[in-house]
C-alpha cells in the first residue's frame, strides 16, 4: 500500500461542487491499494502516518507527529500513485489493486484511521475528485509498505 502525504494548513476535497471532506492544519493522504496489499500493509502505513514526525516543535524542528499536534487528517483514494510509465507515454496501472479489493482496503484504511484518530475526513472513492491544499513548506513525503512475501 502506497501513500503520498502532504502536510497542509488547510485541505478539502469537492465532488460534484460538494464539500466531501475538509480540514484545517494536519495531513492529506493520498492513498493507493496495489495487487497482493492486505489489511496488514493498511495498518503499517497509518501507524507511520499517524507517528512520522514531520510537525515542527517549538524551536523549529520537525519533530512532532499528526497526533502531537492533533491535526486533521483528509485521506483520497488515488489509484494513479500505482503508475507504471516505463513504457511509454501512456500510463499502466496494472499495479493498483483492483477495484473492489481497493475499495475495501481504502475503507478498511479510513475505518482503522477513525479508530485511531479523532479527525479524519475523506473524499470519494472513484469518483472525480477536486482536491483544493495549502501545502505547508512545501513537506510531500511518499510512503509504501510492500506486502510480505
Amino acid at each position: 500500500m502506497m501513500s503520498v502525504i502532504q502536510r497542509v494548513k488547510q485541505a478539502r476535497v469537492e465532488v460534484d461542487g460538494r464539500i466531501t471532506g475538509q480540514i484545517g492544519q494536519g495531513l492529506l493522504a493520498l492513498v493507493c491499494a496495489e495487487r497482493g496489499d492486505t489489511e496488514a500493509e493498511a495498518d503499517k502505513l497509518l501507524a507511520k502516518m499517524l507517528k512520522l514526525r514531520i510537525f515542527s516543535d517549538e524551536a523549529g524542528k520537525m519533530n512532532k507527529s499528526l497526533q502531537d499536534v492533533g491535526g486533521g487528517l483528509l485521506v483520497v483514494s488515488q489509484f494513479t500513485l500505482a503508475a507504471d510509465t516505463r513504457g511509454g507515454n501512456r500510463p499502466s496501472f496494472t499495479a493498483a489493486a483492483a477495484p473492489d479489493e481497493g475499495r475495501r482496503l481504502y475503507e478498511y484504511f479510513v475505518d482503522q484511521a477513525r479508530a485511531a484518530h479523532a479527525q479524519v475526513q475523506t473524499g470519494e472513492f472513484a469518483a472525480d475528485m477536486q482536491v483544493h491544499l495549502v501545502n505547508d513548506g512545501p513537506v510531500t513525503i511518499p510512503l509504501r509498505m510492500e506486502p510480505q512475501a
